[in-house]
């Protein structure tokens, strides 16, 4: 993990309840707005057909916003999904997803960032987000 110094690891740790815990998300690198997480393939995310779910990519990048917001302000502070908007461009087998955030407007009580999730540098889903920043 390169970038601002935000204990990432610790955030999710103390942060998100234990089913996303079990999404088995690694943070790949944080910086001042931004933040990169990997979902690492699992059988267990995979919907019939053999892709893995919408589910677990929302999932992903809801938590993935909360890192890189984490970033921009230097550390956890109590926030929560207003609006996640996410647009599911192809399927995703047996390969991990990078998670990639960025804020792109920072003000006092909200947060907005967009977010693509990639496989092999090919976009696979993309989404936007809104965060009340309540703390």
């Amino acid at each position: 993990m390169s970038g601002v110094t935000v204990k990432a690891e610790e955030i999710l740790r103390d942060n998100f309840a234990p089913w996303v815990l079990d999404l088995g998300l690694v943070v790949e690198e944080v910086g001042n707005g931004t933040a990169v997480l990997r979902l690492p393939w699992s059988d267990r995310l995979a919907r019939e057909g053999g892709a893995l779910s919408g589910q677990a990519l929302m999932a992903a990048a809801d938590t993935a916003v909360v890192i890189a917001v984490s970033g921009a302000k230097g550390g956890f502070v109590p926030m929560t999904t207003v609006q996640l908007s996410t647009s599911f461009q192809r399927p995703v087998v047996g390969k991990d997803v990078l998670v990639g955030v960025e804020v792109t407007k920072l003000g006092r009580t909200l947060a907005f960032a967009e977010i693509d999730m990639t496989v092999d540098s090919a976009t696979v889903a993309r989404a936007s987000a809104v965060y009340a920043i309540i703390g």
